[in-house]
């Protein structure tokens, strides 16, 4: 269910640009992150930091999208997206000596310090990876060709999953894997 509530926006955003145009899509998009985020509080009671970003970036940049008629925006929108989060991630763990994935996720997985360093340093660079190939397809394709790009590239965050996933579970524990999942 969590995971049909991720991909609804994005959805709705590709049927309503190849069915109308990039402001519609906009819009729908605006409408549909709004719906999301509702549907995540009523279920978690709560909104991360994460989707409280999210949000504020989807209107943001979907508000001066519309209002300007400048596309750009809604296309620069991932890139300060994720390059705010490798920025605050690293921030975190090299200024303020925190580590953002362990406080979000220890209570669920049990790994050693280094581990969760790793998985850190790891997620600075999908972040920033991230963030510099939307930026370079929004800089130098097409509306088109990002638009389908946000549909194909979601293999990317799938990958990343996946191979973190086999990346953590050789340091899990059996009570890690009795415990329930977000």
């Amino acid at each position: 269910m969590k995971i049909l509530i991720d991909f609804f926006p994005i959805l709705l955003f590709f049927g309503a640009f190849k069915l109308y145009d990039i402001y519609i899509g906009t819009a729908v998009l605006m409408a549909a992150t709004v719906v999301q985020m509702a549907l995540i509080y009523r279920l978690d009671h709560k909104l991360s930091a994460m989707h409280k970003a999210t949000l504020a970036l989807v209107l943001i940049f979907g508000t001066l999208t519309l209002v300007l008629h400048d596309e750009r925006f809604i296309k620069w929108k991932p890139t300060v997206l994720y390059a705010a989060m490798a920025v605050a991630l690293a921030v975190a763990v090299w200024v303020y000596k925190k580590n953002f994935l362990k406080m979000l996720l220890g209570s669920q997985l049990t790994l050693p310090d280094p581990v969760w360093m790793r998985l850190n340093m790891i997620w600075v660079a999908y972040c920033v990876f991230m963030a510099a190939i939307n930026g370079y397809v929004a800089a130098f394709y097409s509306t088109e060709a990002w638009v389908d790009f946000k549909i194909w590239g979601y293999a990317f965050p799938l990958i990343f999953i996946v191979g973190q996933g086999f990346y953590i579970s050789r340091y899990l524990t059996a009570d890690d894997e009795k415990a329930p999942t977000p």
